[in-house]
């Protein structure tokens, strides 16, 4: 379990980016983080991840406060996917997924047998294992997320982790979102996985996530199930935008209608 209490951050110099959030991921959670551009989601991720500390508050991994957990140990049960991720040096897409055994190795130690067997492993359970030899550059923005993702897996294993990705379908055409989407349920399935996910997508959050996080202003708007967080009255109080919810009768998920801007 990750659980967020009451906590607070700002960047030197800068006013408060959160104030007071409280959120909690079960094991084995689904959980949207979504608002508006320059609300803080980002930002709460990083603080989920550990790569940043609240100046006030705490983050929790299973009752123990991050900051007290040794890095290697955080990286070994969480793992975050960037939004976009860009290499000084080409590399090929075995060798990226293969960065993400880094935290199991010790000093000057080098990759071995046991750890290309979990890259491909990785690289198998994303559909990616016929990439491997191609240098990462070269590849589409899908093939790339799918990748990433497969280095994600082979960082935290799947005792217990957590994968945390930032806006993963961004800069995605439609057909790689569904791809993206579906992977994701599917490796949820498969592994114990606790899986959160900051994203603007309403449709997206909504067809994925089984709880969700509405973050205005740096505060928690609403949280809850879907079903209860997912109304037009939260919709409007968040992005000033008038929406209709429906179920879509052969889905049965519920779609976000835009209609217009508040007057």
């Amino acid at each position: 379990m990750l659980q967020t209490s009451d906590i607070r951050f700002a960047y030197p110099g800068r006013p408060p980016v959160l104030h007071g959030v409280t959120m909690t991921v079960e094991g084995g959670g689904f959980v949207g983080i979504l608002g508006p551009n320059g609300t803080g989601k980002t930002t709460l991720l990083r603080l989920l991840a550990g790569t940043r500390t609240p100046s006030a508050g705490h983050v929790r991994l299973d009752g123990t406060d991050l900051s007290r957990l040794p890095r290697a140990t955080l990286a070994r049960r969480m793992a975050v996917v960037p939004q976009e991720t860009r290499l000084a040096f080409e590399y090929s897409v075995l060798e990226v997924v293969l960065m993400g055994r880094y935290p199991h190795l010790g000093a000057f130690e080098i990759e071995g047998p046991t750890d290309v067997a979990i890259a491909r492993n990785a690289l198998a359970a994303t559909g990616t294992e016929h990439l491997e030899a191609r240098a990462f550059d070269t590849l589409s923005g899908g093939e790339k997320q799918r990748v990433i993702i497969a280095a994600a897996l082979a960082q935290i294993g799947d005792h217990g982790s957590v994968l945390l990705l930032d806006e993963p379908t961004a800069a995605l055409d439609l057909a790689y979102q569904l791809e993206v989407a579906a992977l994701l349920r599917d490796l949820q399935r498969r592994f114990p996985l606790s899986i959160v996910v900051s994203t603007h997508d309403l449709n997206f959050a909504a067809g994925l996530c089984r709880t969700l996080v509405l973050l205005k202003d740096g505060k928690v708007l609403a949280t809850g199930t879907v079903e209860e967080v997912l109304t037009p009255a939260n919709i409007r109080a968040l992005y000033g935008v008038d929406a209709d919810i429906l179920r879509h009768q052969q889905s049965g998920r519920l779609i976000v209608v835009p209609v217009g801007a508040k007057a």
